[in-house]
């Protein structure tokens, strides 16, 4: 339990909102513009915030039906059970998402359902349907901020609609929420401790603490405690460490859904192992080739322990009747003989380029059961099954799809270590439709509020989309309810010094959002793009005309540490080199490629 006796008080806010992500930038903007000042925190450095949020595929949950979206839902969520009145108000905003994307942030959606020649739309009707045997699911539906995916754009919106309220809410990156601050006579939450460049912060929040930390998928020890698993890789953010469920036990908030989760990736959520401490790949789209043909996925000891060819459900596999996420190998491996190989690296259809560079080749099954350290009798029985499946054309370990069989040469073989992607867990306190916490007995802890992957209603099965859909329907409730003026609450047990305080506008922390400037001598241009996966890229180009670059330096950029910041440190030297923005994009990198060139075009275009 957090000791505040003698506490004294940093700053003072109407509200403070931890986490900005998708749910704590949407709280934010809702509580601003019904009049409070916010304090937004999040432990991430500049560029790397937005949670989840950023690096999601983008698209939203939504449903030209409510009859059918109840009905959707209620599947999604059997046999747990759930709140009627939270289940009926998500139901309610799925149905207003178009309304919602043009009214508050100002764009026309793109819905898919309206455009069944894209080839967006295309490549994800399994998403808007993915569970196609349950109830109401034909009007369910996906809509996106415009024909394209996996760029962040919601998350830039969203961004911008909290910079474009500055005078507003204050925002600090690198600033991590460590305990809430807790009335001991009324049990309300009267404000949040922060570390502040070292130093513990205490900031009171007069009318609400709304917290959108996001789930626990970089705290190995609570993955291992709620989901009973150790070898799970992050697909999204790095910073989502489970801060808001410890923050929440302190209080007594009542917790639910700590053993859910989704996953993501090819087949049922697995992604080739990236090196130690880095993301896993996010992969959109399924790649056809890599589920058909002389292909097996195996688990630890050499044996398939699925179907490869089943459709892509965020990690759920139909167990006996019930869809459940599967229990993750510790080292899953692909198989695949020369003609796949060949196949494969020749496939223009990869995710991405560097694929297939971690493929290990052996030359016969002895050597390749070393190199992926399984028994080498199971290994040789797998491919001596999968081969007379292939045979007989029929699957009778997973009835995998006849046309897809195709028996393994006698070497080589190729192993592609593979890891289960955690996409995000979906557990955390127990909230109200009002996105109000309770405690164990159910009762309101009074101010405050929790929202997103932070205790997410999603329950045993889950289509994608779903939780950006929740981050603005329920963001948008919390900062609304949080921004409401409560009782004064009395803190005068133990001491609180409320004396130390100031105004509430006057008490602020101030802000690391602030207006830049940069230097520039003759010849020197600034450029600027937003079109990257990060924040802002920032480059000073010095031309003396259009035709002639001489020299790129980049100002400002949070592009990814791996193929983005490839892009980041080749492109410049590319445009110098030819003199030109049009050169060959980084591979693995459009996004940052792209923004890389715009900003460059953007100096251009001053050049007189």
């Amino acid at each position: 339990m957090f000791d505040n006796s003698n506490l004294k008080w940093d700053a003072t806010y109407d509200v403070v909102v931890l986490g900005f992500g998708g749910a704590g930038a949407s709280a934010a903007r809702f509580a601003a513009d019904n009049g409070a000042k916010v304090l937004i925190t999040d432990s991430a450095p500049e560029g790397h915030e937005g949670g989840n949020t950023r690096y999601a595929g983008q698209v939203i949950s939504t449903g030209a039906n409510l009859d059918d979206l109840r009905k959707y839902y209620q599947d999604l969520a059997f046999p747990l059970s759930y709140d009627k009145d939270l289940m009926e108000t998500y139901i309610q905003g799925l149905y207003r998402i178009p309304d919602y994307l043009e009214n508050y942030l100002g764009v026309k959606p793109f819905i898919m359902r309206d455009h069944p020649e894209s080839p967006v739309s295309k490549a994800l009707h399994f998403m808007a349907h993915e569970y196609p045997e349950f109830r109401g699911q034909a009007t369910h539906d996906l809509v996106a901020m415009h024909e394209g995916v996996a760029d962040s754009a919601l998350w830039k919106n969203l961004r911008q609609q909290v910079l474009d309220r500055a005078d507003k809410i204050d925002v600090l990156y690198s600033t991590p929420a460590e305990h809430l601050i807790q009335s001991p006579t009324t049990k309300a939450i009267v404000g949040v401790q922060i570390k502040r460049d070292g130093k513990d912060l205490n900031v009171r929040a007069k009318n609400g603490v709304v917290m959108a930390t996001g789930g626990f998928e970089n705290n190995p020890q609570m993955v291992e405690t709620y989901l009973g698993e150790t070898s799970l890789n992050p697909i999204g953010s790095l910073y989502n460490k489970g801060i808001g469920v410890k923050m929440a036990s302190e209080v007594g908030a009542k917790l639910y859904n700590m053993d859910n989760y989704e996953a993501y990736g090819i087949f049922h959520g697995l992604t080739p192992k990236p090196a130690k401490g880095q993301r896993s790949q996010f992969l959109p789209f399924d790649w056809p080739a890599f589920h058909q043909g002389s292909l097996i996925v195996v688990g630890d000891d050499g044996t398939r322990y699925f179907d490869e060819n089943e459709i892509h459900r965020h990690g759920h596999i139909n167990n006996h009747g019930n869809w459940r996420i599967l229990l993750a190998p510790r080292h899953p491996y692909v198989v695949f003989d020369q003609k796949k190989y060949d196949e494969l690296t020749s496939d223009k259809n990869a995710p991405y380029p560097e694929f297939m560079d971690s493929v290990v080749k052996a030359d016969d099954i002895e050597s390749l059961a070393e190199v992926m350290n399984v028994d080498v009798a199971k290994l040789t029985g797998t491919i001596k099954d999968f081969n007379h499946f292939a045979d007989v054309q029929r699957d009778y370990a997973y009835n995998r799809d006849p046309e897809t069989l195709t028996a393994f040469d006698n070497g080589p073989y190729y192993a592609l270590a593979m890891v289960q992607g955690l996409l995000n867990t979906q557990g955390g306190p127990v909230h109200t439709s009002k996105a109000e916490v309770v405690d164990g007995d159910d009762v309101v802890i009074p101010h405050l509020y929790a929202i997103g992957e932070l205790g997410s209603l999603m329950g045993r099965q889950y289509n994608g989309g779903s939780n950006l859909a929740e981050n603005l329907i329920f963001g948008k409730i919390a900062g609304e309810n949080a921004a409401k003026a409560k009782d004064e609450i009395k803190v005068d047990e133990p001491k609180l010094d409320a004396e130390s305080s100031a105004s509430v506008h006057e008490s602020g922390l101030g802000s690391d959002v602030v207006d830049e400037h940069y230097e520039t001598k003759d010849n020197q241009y600034i450029g600027k793009s937003t079109a990257g996966m990060g924040n802002e890229i920032v480059v000073r180009v010095t031309a003396d005309s259009k035709d002639d670059i001489q020299n790129i330096e980049v100002l400002k950029q949070s592009e990814s540490d791996d193929y983005g910041l490839k892009a980041v440190k080749e492109l410049p030297k590319e445009i110098v080199a030819k003199n030109s923005v049009n050169v060959d994009t980084v591979s693995g990198a459009s996004a940052s490629s792209k923004a890389i060139k715009e900003a460059v075009a953007n100096a251009l275009n001053q050049v007189k």
